[in-house]
């Protein structure tokens, strides 16, 4: 039988030491067939469950500590946070159970003048009256920053960029598992048909604001439907679809995605480019292999990837009548699904800015009289977002802002120019990005 916890924390281990992707090294542990559902389930609550709620974690060990945070040795650390997510967040893990397994851990671990300071902290926890310390709640970004575990640098940014209500939303929505949707291939079937055949699956697919977008429940592993094997749909968060959708593509349409990887939204947009083209592009080889596989698993056939540095003023595009700027950013509106992000010294929502911009000006010109334009972000950060829109059209005449038209079902949640749309987690259930679209005036060059 397989030591569950022991697997958490070797995993754990891989995010914190090697700064591995955590969705990534999940899907290689839950890859293992010798663990059951119930396994893969308790596996999954305390591996995100400790990485969304570090900071929280944090606190309450300080609480309880007579060692200073920063004098613990790391791997204890870990166990620790293991151990006091089960204790704090888990209903149904017995207190005994939670504790002995820490100082077996640490006995596996060779920690050994360790497992005594494990007990005893946590033993001292299981009495406390209060398990969940908090600090005071008149200081507002320190309170929110512990109660949510985000750090206060972007839980400042949030208050200052849409509001204290706002922000609060949103760090209510960062724990727990985000949905899967889903886009339909065009292509191949419609969503009826491909609700019957999940259903056949054992997996529950629901409508929702887009016609070829679904929820998926009860998935498992998705790489593992044959509806996924048969090119049927691919894996995309609604907010890269409504991104698709506003753009405007139409059939026969050239299209340049100029920052592609993974490839999601170059997917969608072939589809929507029936008769076209679409010339995908990325900085790295064996992310335009992963494009090419994914058309191919799909039945998509005009689609173009190849290697191309967006940034690169030298580097030429077709002249198109889309091209898309998925910019690199700080990723501030995925991190309930890449908590560990929150926690890097360096976010880049500083330096990226110009970054981004430079790309979009370097793309704005090979897009065709009346073309479009469009720039977006997976990030909450209005320096990165709503700002750069304005900066680009200041600087570019040649475009005008081009409005954009919300599908039904999708809602603002904060005022912002009619060519600029930031959806959030908790107004429309979507990752949080931005979209924002420009038209290349008819009688310009």
């Amino acid at each position: 039988m397989k030591n569950t916890r022991y697997i958490i924390y070797k995993a754990l281990i891989r995010v914190e030491d090697d700064a591995a992707y955590s969705n990534i090294v999940l899907d290689e542990v839950l890859s293992d067939k010798e663990l059951d559902k119930r396994d893969k389930a308790f596996i999954s609550n305390i591996f995100y469950g400790v990485l969304e709620r570090r900071i929280t974690l944090d606190y309450i060990i300080r609480s309880f500590s007579s060692v200073r945070l920063k004098k613990i040795e790391p791997k204890v650390l870990i166990i620790l946070r293991m151990s006091v997510y089960q204790l704090v967040f888990m209903d149904k893990v017995p207190d005994n159970a939670a504790v002995n397994e820490a100082v077996s851990l640490c006995k596996k671990e060779k920690l050994y003048r360790s497992s005594g300071f494990v007990n005893g902290l946590l033993r001292s926890l299981t009495r406390a009256d209060d398990r969940f310390p908090l600090p005071d709640s008149a200081d507002t970004v320190k309170y929110f920053s512990v109660k949510y575990s985000c750090p206060e640098s972007i839980v400042s940014q949030w208050i200052k960029d849409y509001s204290q209500d706002v922000a609060e939303d949103i760090l209510k929505s960062l724990s727990g598992r985000p949905p899967i949707y889903i886009r339909v291939n065009s292509l191949k079937t419609n969503p009826d048909e491909l609700i019957a055949l999940l259903n056949r699956e054992n997996v529950t697919a629901e409508k929702t604001c887009l016609p070829n977008a679904l929820s998926l429940v009860n998935s498992g592993s998705v790489a593992e439907l044959e509806a996924y094997k048969n090119g049927l749909f691919h894996v995309q968060d609604l907010s890269s679809q409504i991104c698709c959708e506003v753009s405007g593509v139409k059939s026969g349409d050239t299209v340049c995605d100029v920052c592609a990887a993974p490839g999601g939204k170059s997917l969608t947009l072939a589809q929507y480019a029936v008769n076209g083209k679409v010339f995908s592009y990325d900085v790295y080889e064996h992310k335009i292999s992963l494009i090419s596989a994914s058309a191919k698993r799909l039945g998509i056939n005009n689609i173009n990837a190849a290697v191309r540095d967006a940034g690169d003023f030298s580097q030429t595009l077709p002249i198109s009548d889309l091209i898309l700027c998925d910019v690199p950013c700080s990723g501030l509106g995925v991190l309930r699904r890449k908590p560990e992000i929150r926690y890097k010294e360096d976010t880049g929502t500083d330096s990226l800015p110009d970054i981004q911009l430079s790309i979009l000006e370097n793309s704005s010109r090979f897009v065709k009289p009346g073309g479009i334009l469009v720039y977006s972000t997976c990030t909450l950060c209005r320096r990165e977002n709503n700002e750069n829109a304005e900066r680009f059209l200041s600087k570019h005449t040649e475009f005008e802002p081009l409005n954009i038209s919300l599908p039904d079902g999708v809602s603002r949640t904060v005022a912002e120019a009619d060519n600029c749309l930031t959806l959030f987690p908790q107004t429309n259930g979507t990752d949080g990005f931005f979209t924002a679209l420009f038209r290349r005036k008819e009688d310009e060059k």
